[in-house]
C-alpha cells in the first residue's frame, strides 16, 4: 500500500494488489560504508532473518545504505528510526517528506539501476523476475516483505525491519504501540444497533477489496459487513471487480472512497452518478473519502486509518 495518479494505472495497482519501488539520492554517495556494525541498543550482527517469504536471509553486519522498493516499507524504516540509512526510495514512495526520491519503479524493478545506488539491503513486497538472485550476483541482499494479510502480518513487519536494520527495540516498540492504539479505538467505537454492510471502492471502474484482504480486516473489526465478499471472499485474490448494478442492488450502509485523491471522488461525484442518490449511504451522507495511501498501505500510519473507519462506524451508527 500505494497514491495513483490514473484510472488505467490505478487499474493496474489494484490488480497487483500494491504498490512497491525503488529509489535513489545522489546525495547519500558520500555517506560512509565502514560504519560499526553494531550501535549502542542495536541488534547484534551478524543475524539469520526469517522472513514471511523466501528463503533465510543473513546480515554479516548492519545495512548502511537501504533501497526500499515499497512505499510501505519505506515508511516502516523511518518509524523504526533507520531512515538515515536509506539511501533511496520507489517513485511510489511518498511519505515521510524527506524520503530520497528517484523515478526507479518497484514494478518493473531494474536490477543493474538498482545496483548503481551501492545498497548493502534492498527491501521489496515482491522478488519480481527472479530481482534477489540477480542482485546477490553483485553481493547485495534482498529483504522480501510480501503484502500484509492481516493487521498481525504488519505488526511482524515493523518488528522485523527494526531487527534488520539495527533498531530491533524500535521495532518492538512500534508494533506493540501500534497494536494497543488498533485495539483501542476498536474497543472505544460504539457498536451499531443492527450490523452495517459497507462498500470498499478502489476506482470507478467498481474494482473492491473483500473481506480477505489487509483493509478488509479492519472493517472486519468493527464488525462491518463487505458487499463484495459474495460466496469466496478469496475470489480475485480478494480484489474483484463489480457491477454497478451489483452496488446498487446491495445498497450499502457506508461507502469507502479509495479513489479521492487520485480521481477526486467524495459524496457529492458519488451521489451524481445514476442510481446512486437511491443508496442509503448517499442519502444519510455516510459517503466517507479516503487516503488513497493510507487504504493501500499496512504501515505504521494504519492507525490513522483504522481513526477514520471508527469515525464513519459511529456515524453511521447513529
Amino acid at each position: 500500500m500505494p497514491g495513483h495518479s490514473s484510472r488505467s494505472f490505478r487499474s493496474l495497482l489494484v490488480l497487483l494488489v500494491a504498490l512497491f519501488g525503488l529509489a535513489a539520492s545522489t546525495g547519500c554517495a558520500t555517506r560512509e560504508e565502514d560504519a560499526p556494525s553494531q550501535t549502542p541498543g542495536s541488534t547484534a550482527f551478524p543475524m539469520t532473518l526469517t522472513p514471511p517469504a523466501g528463503a533465510p536471509l543473513t546480515l554479516d553486519k548492519r545495512p548502511e545504505r537501504i533501497v526500499s522498493l515499497s512505499p510501505s516499507a519505506t515508511e516502516t524504516l523511518f518509524a523504526v528510526g533507520a531512515g538515515q540509512q536509506v539511501v533511496a526510495v520507489d517513485s511510489a514512495s511518498n511519505y515521510p517528506e524527506q524520503v530520497p526520491h528517484t523515478q526507479l519503479s518497484g514494478l518493473t524493478p531494474d536490477p543493474e539501476a538498482i545496483a548503481g545506488h551501492n545498497p548493502d539491503l534492498v527491501v521489496v513486497r515482491a522478488d519480481v523476475n527472479n530481482l534477489a538472485a540477480a542482485l546477490a550476483k553483485t553481493g547485495i541482499k534482498t529483504l522480501v516483505l510480501p503484502d500484509a494479510k492481516t493487521l498481525d502480518d504488519a505488526y511482524a513487519q515493523f518488528a522485523l525491519v527494526g531487527k534488520a536494520t539495527g533498531h530491533q527495540a524500535e521495532g518492538d516498540d512500534l508494533a506493540r504501540r501500534t497494536r494497543s492504539e488498533v485495539d483501542k479505538l476498536v474497543a472505544d467505537a460504539p457498536k451499531p444497533a443492527k450490523p452495517l454492510s459497507y462498500y470498499h471502492e478502489l476506482d470507478q471502474t467498481f474494482y473492491t477489496a473483500t473481506s480477505a484482504t489487509f483493509i478488509g480486516q479492519i472493517y472486519g473489526r468493527f464488525g462491518l459487513t463487505n458487499i463484495a465478499d459474495g460466496t469466496d471472499p478469496n475470489a480475485s485474490g480478494g480484489y474483484p471487480q463489480l457491477s454497478q448494478e451489483r452496488v446498487l442492488q446491495a445498497n450499502p450502509d457506508l461507502i469507502f472512497l479509495a479513489d479521492s485523491k487520485c480521481c477526486g471522488q467524495n459524496l457529492q461525484t458519488v451521489g451524481a452518478r445514476p442510481g446512486w442518490n437511491t443508496l442509503a449511504a448517499v442519502q444519510r451522507g455516510n459517503v466517507f473519502a479516503l487516503d488513497d495511501d493510507l487504504a493501500s498501505r499496512w504501515s505504521p500510519r494504519l492507525t490513522e486509518l483504522v481513526r477514520a473507519v471508527a469515525a464513519a462506524v459511529a456515524k453511521a451508527g447513529k
